[in-house]
């Protein structure tokens, strides 16, 4: 209790001060009907953990804030830390490098402000590394076992551990692994700990805050001219979230060139929309204006003037002009050389960072859990010559079958869905025209909002809700069906659900733009004979000035409100969350706020949170 007492609330080891906290899981009183077998669970869960060696210890729920969470802090301690890393093949330190950074070039001072300082770019030494065996120890750098292994390497060893530990046997089968019991909600959640807190240095005896670091120098929007700590991020976050941000940072700079381009496109169509011949003659009193046009619907529309679309006609030659071919081309080899350019960046990465053969030890050797949990057959590896779990073709077709059949089902479903807001457009463009023709106050409205162009902002718009809609159902669907499949590997894994979004929502997200650039107003007909959808609505026409100010409305709708809907649910909304969950963290952070409970109030990441940030990107 002493002991207790005189520990900072801020601290990130055990109550001696000594051995650090590698991760914490947490749960809650339960007094639902399965509370006892909740209780089981744990308590076999916990006992197996102490068995390969982790510690534990338990905080009290009160100890904590809110009166009624337990928190199980465990720490790694040598012996487990070194077994792991060999079996993870975790690269460590064996020899400082002797080759020496980037020297100043003349355009490192014109780059001065957009700099950071070296203590930041570079906060530790560069090391030659190799696969850790414990067997061969005394060939690695190791001057303080507490400090050899970094905090994201310890978090791996932990959570590698969690998720293949048992927890009994239900229904004649083993159940392991943490993730099943966050799902039964036996655990609320587990997680690993920050340094410290972000805006403030830690304090002695806890290590360097370099989450202190990187939000002072980085996660900060008045930073956003900055070039990336790309080290920094990689030692704390780990070798995946870093190659996330390198890509990231790369793309950002990559779409520079694309949007000066694209921009002295759109100014040189602002700049010549008066002068353009289309527009002058459809704008003409004398030629649009004497130029009767064929009513848009049947019954309800009249006949119209050409020049009555001026303006949009203006609209569209911002978009369709002599310049938009050249930026067709460009955007061509743009492409090409991205590529080009981020392969060789990858290359630079896998030599500076020491991920040569990253993907094959971090994926391909790790077996997912659910895996080895659901094979029943081994057969011999030829190249350990080890035994391993073994899934039959057999057993998986028809999982492989449903697969294929839910996505063939929800692609169908984003058809339908399109054609549906088809029948939308022309019901209310009939609507709209008749309303327009018969209001005399409407005249004015009508030269610059006509049926067309209002019938195409609200049907996008509907568009764009239908697609946020299906794209929520489905990956979660998505999810499922993936895991049921039973990828051996992590890779497997991601694969399997990439392929199955990416056809998804590129279908979810673009068939209406198909439509619209290559179908739309290509089966009229012509007066007298038609052509009618379900022998109903009349097929849709395109402007006179063409359908690409539709197709522009379109895609500006649907990946403005793409934008604005994933920042909203990946910034503003977990922003809003971690201040209203801690918002007595900075008034009382030492006295009643533990470190333990201040990380888990944060709203979680998910297990894949990177996918979706590389899918939406």
């Amino acid at each position: 209790q002493f002991q207790k007492n005189q520990q900072s609330k801020d601290s990130i080891f055990f109550r001696d001060g000594i051995r650090q906290i590698d991760f914490v899981l947490s749960y809650a009183d339960d007094i639902k009907k399965d509370a006892e077998l909740k209780a089981e669970r744990r308590k076999e869960f916990e006992k197996n953990l102490r068995k390969t060696g982790l510690e534990l210890e338990i905080e009290d729920k009160r100890d904590s804030e809110d009166g009624r969470t337990y928190f199980v802090k465990i720490h790694a301690p040598w012996e487990v830390l070194v077994t792991y890393a060999e079996v993870l093949g975790i690269k460590m330190p064996i020899k400082e490098s002797d080759i020496p950074r980037p020297k100043q070039t003349p355009m490192s001072y014109v780059l001065g402000p957009v700099s950071l300082p070296t203590s930041v770019k570079y906060p530790h030494p560069e090391y030659f590394t190799a696969q850790f065996s414990r067997h061969r120890q005394e060939l690695f750098l190791i001057e303080d076992q507490a400090t050899f292994f970094p905090s994201s390497s310890r978090n791996r060893i932990v959570y590698y551990i969690l998720s293949r530990c048992p927890f009994g046997i239900e229904d004649g089968k083993k159940r392991f692994g943490i993730e099943r019991l966050l799902n039964s909600n036996t655990y609320s959640s587990a997680y690993p700990l920050h340094d410290g807190q972000y805006w403030k240095p830690s304090e002695p005896p806890n290590p360097t805050n370099e989450r202190y670091i990187l939000h002072q120098n980085w996660a900060r929007f008045s930073y956003f001219y900055k070039e990336q700590p790309l080290d920094l991020i990689k030692n704390y976050y780990g070798e995946k979230i870093g190659i996330y941000f390198v890509f990231l940072g790369f793309y950002t700079e990559m779409l520079f060139f694309a949007a000066v381009v694209g921009l002295a496109c759109f100014i040189y169509g602002l700049l010549s929309m008066e002068d353009n011949t289309s527009s002058t003659e459809i704008c003409d009193p004398e030629i649009g204006g004497q130029m009767i046009m064929c009513p848009l619907c049947d019954q309800v529309c009249d006949y119209w003037r050409l020049n009555s679309t001026c303006l949009a006609s203006k609209f569209s030659h911002l978009f369709d002009n002599e310049s938009t071919v050249f930026f067709a081309i460009f955007m061509g080899i743009w492409v090409t050389l991205f590529l080009e350019f981020w392969k060789q960046r990858q290359a630079r990465l896998e030599y500076e960072w020491d991920l040569v053969d990253f993907e094959e030890e971090q994926q391909q050797l790790q077996l997912r859990p659910e895996f080895e949990a659901m094979c029943k057959h081994r057969k011999l590896n030829p190249v350990t010559k080890e035994m391993e779990p073994y899934m039959p073709l057999y057993a998986r077709i028809p999982w492989y079958f449903l697969s294929g059949a839910t996505v063939t089902l929800w692609m169908s479903l984003v058809v339908t869905s399109m054609v549906a807001v088809i029948v939308y457009r022309l019901s209310v463009f009939a609507t709209l025209a008749s309303f327009m023709e018969s209001d005399a106050s409407l005249k004015q409205v009508k030269s610059f909002l006509t049926p067309q162009i209002t019938t195409s902002l609200t049907g996008s718009c509907l568009n764009f809700i239908v697609i946020l809609i299906l794209n929520f159902f489905y990956e979660k669907i998505s999810a499922w069906i993936t895991k049921m499949e039973i990828p051996r590997t992590y890779q497997e894994y991601e694969s399997s659900l990439t392929l199955k979004m990416f056809l998804f929502q590129f279908v979810n997200f673009y068939s209406s733009c198909f439509y619209v650039a290559f179908f739309k107003g290509k089966f009229v007909g012509y007066p007298g004979k038609y052509t009618y959808l379900f022998d109903e609505w009349r097929s849709e026409e395109c402007d006179p000035g063409g359908c690409l100010i539709e197709l522009t409305t379109q895609l500006t709708i649907i990946m403005t409100g793409k934008q604005i809907f994933g920042n909203i649910k990946e910034a503003i909304y977990p922003l809003a969350l971690n201040w209203w969950r801690r918002r007595k963290a900075r008034t009382n952070s030492e006295k009643l706020y533990s470190r333990w409970e201040q990380d888990h109030d944060l709203e979680s990441f998910g297990p894949l949170g990177l996918f979706y940030e590389y899918l939406e990107t």
